[in-house]
């Protein structure tokens, strides 16, 4: 919904970011996504914007680092898990405190440069999309493992739902509020990207994918390709299999 008194296109925007122990990331990924907030009010593509941390029980100096910036600047907010709740449960914390009548959610790390997402958010509105997608043009920088892993993981996903996604679990999602009117993320692991991707299209929201420079994370560590990671995508999609059984396009998405 446009903003009537400034008309921008979106009344605010809300990013927030997963955070399990990135310390060394925190600064500057609010820097970097207040510099596209930016850019993106003086666009008039939005009348305001509002950054989320979702502190998923850190044991590094996360949680001391964010709530310090916090207090420093009315744009951000922290919110803290009490325990540990994984990719899953981050996310949909993130999306059920989002305000924004647009969302995005990525990783704290930076996997693309923040300067995409002014792109992002006008192709959005040049083709009226529901979900703006990125994909990664070159992902072996993450290592030829994890770019075999990905490979089997986007066909697995494009055969067993029919999901058109050529990065489906990258970390670029930009979403209208509407969607969540009726989608209810249920992931609790890594299958969480998916989920929302397959749970949209199938109620007939429009994705629109397009393709960004990949930057490898430099810090920390990823977890994402652990076994335990892995049992539970297997076992979260087979539930959603069976979930999906009956539903249908919704008549009016607005």
């Amino acid at each position: 919904m446009a903003s009537e008194q400034t008309g921008a296109s979106f009344d605010k925007l809300s990013i927030f970011y997963p955070m399990w122990n990135e310390e060394e990331y925190v600064d500057r990924a609010l820097t970097a996504a207040r510099r596209a907030c930016v850019a993106l009010i003086e666009a008039g593509d939005i009348a305001d914007y509002e950054l989320i941390i979702v502190n998923d029980a850190s044991t590094d100096r996360t949680a001391e680092i964010a709530d310090a910036i916090a207090a420093a600047d009315p744009h951000v907010t922290v919110i803290h898990h009490a325990k540990n709740r994984k990719l899953g449960g981050a996310i949909k914390t993130g999306f059920a405190t989002a305000t924004g009548d647009l969302i995005l959610y990525t990783d704290a790390d930076l996997p693309f440069d923040m300067a995409e997402l002014p792109r992002a958010v006008r192709l959005m509105i040049d083709y009226d999309a529901d979900i703006v997608s990125a994909y990664r043009f070159d992902r072996t920088g993450e290592g030829y493992l994890r770019t075999i892993y990905t490979f089997w993981y986007n066909l697995l996903i494009r055969t067993l739902f029919g999901v058109k996604a050529r990065d489906i679990n990258f970390a670029f999602k930009l979403c209208r509020a509407r969607v969540f009117d009726h989608v209810e993320l249920q992931s609790e692991g890594s299958f969480i990207d998916a989920e929302l991707v397959i749970r949209a299209t199938r109620l007939g929201y429009e994705m629109l994918q397009f393709g960004v420079d990949y930057f490898p994370r430099t810090r920390g560590e990823s977890t994402l390709s652990s076994p335990g990671v892995i049992l539970t995508i297997l076992r979260e999609m087979r539930e959603l299999r069976g979930a999906l059984d009956g539903i249908t396009p919704v008549m009016n998405k607005d």
